[in-house]
């Protein structure tokens, strides 16, 4: 999982993303670099050409995609869009991504911008897309929006959503691409234990670190919600670094198959590095469903914010 996003700038340049969910940036743009939180660049956004700024909500199925981010030889998400975008808009379009997911995460609510010289009429433009992209990823949404809006840098929150099912048959075939089986579990027990989590802490036991990147950050929500067999887990936090998302899923379905306690869990928050004990869930259950932004006004002041390096406070943290 990006899961991992930008939240908070970090010290020195940005490495080349990988594998689980590399929330935070697509290829650099004007507003920053775009490869994650793993060491972006506090730059000055420049003002996008005269066709503007446009902000697009997406929607995929990562099965078929080595991920978000582009590279060499391989199927992703963001070339196929911008090789798409750019039939369409007759010139190159570079995206910059909310939430860089990893091979095999899904998206329900990803949001990307891009800046263009050409005239954008937004209703047809999502239809145009329609008819240029494959079946496994849609533009459901295209906005004009003003040009300090940044898909990476402005966002306050990202929500994700793990699935699971404890039927004895495994994951239903309709949904076995976006579902994982698991064994019986006490979800009281992985409630208790995520409760734990919650707050501004340094997740370093769940991240798979990037040289000069930060692993602080603030977990608003870890709960659980079950729905006869299904079972979902649903995390926001104002940022995700590499793998955290899945990793704190492994941990806490370690404690609902009894094989761990809340204590341990929450014992992870003391280590400062990633621990070997924490089992990564399979790709294919996490979905980014949702990215939230502050108002027009304060655009701005948010991309300052999350350019700062990010720290624990003296004393520890608080919820």
């Amino acid at each position: 999982m990006s899961e991992h996003e930008a939240g908070y700038a970090t010290t020195g340049s940005a490495p080349r993303g990988s594998a689980d969910s590399r929330a935070a940036g697509g290829s650099a743009t004007a507003a920053g670099s775009a490869s994650g939180p793993r060491g972006a660049t506090a730059t000055t956004p420049v003002p996008p050409p005269e066709g503007g700024r446009f902000r697009l909500d997406i929607s995929y199925d990562g099965t078929e995609f080595a991920g978000w981010a582009r590279q060499p030889g391989l199927r992703t998400v963001q070339g196929v869009l911008e090789e798409s975008l750019g039939k369409v808009l007759r010139e190159p379009v570079q995206l910059t991504v909310a939430g860089r997911t990893d091979a095999g995460v899904h998206a329900e609510g990803q949001v990307a911008h891009f800046d263009t010289a050409a005239e954008v009429d937004v209703d047809k433009l999502v239809h145009r897309m329609a008819k240029f992209l494959p079946k496994d990823v849609r533009i459901t949404g295209v906005r004009s929006v003003p040009a300090e809006f940044d898909a990476r840098f402005s966002a306050v929150r990202r929500h994700y959503v793990y699935r699971l099912t404890t039927a004895p048959y495994g994951a239903d075939p309709l949904v076995a691409r976006s579902v994982v089986g698991c064994r019986p579990v006490d979800v009281s027990a992985m409630r208790a234990a995520s409760r734990t989590l919650l707050g501004l802490h340094d997740f370093a036991a769940f991240c798979r670190r990037r040289e000069g990147a930060t692993t602080v950050r603030e977990l608003q929500r870890y709960d659980w919600v079950r729905d006869g067999d299904r079972l979902e887990a649903y995390v926001s936090a104002d940022a995700f670094c590499w793998s955290m998302v899945r990793s704190l899923v492994g941990a806490v379905l370690a404690v609902g198959e009894g094989r761990r306690t809340p204590e341990w869990v929450a014992g992870l928050l003391a280590e400062r590095s990633r621990s070997s004990s924490v089992t990564v869930a399979p790709a294919h259950g996490l979905s980014l469903v949702a990215v939230d932004y502050p108002a027009e006004s304060d655009l701005a002041a948010r991309n300052a914010q999350t350019r700062e390096m990010r720290s624990v406070p003296a004393g520890g943290c608080c919820i």
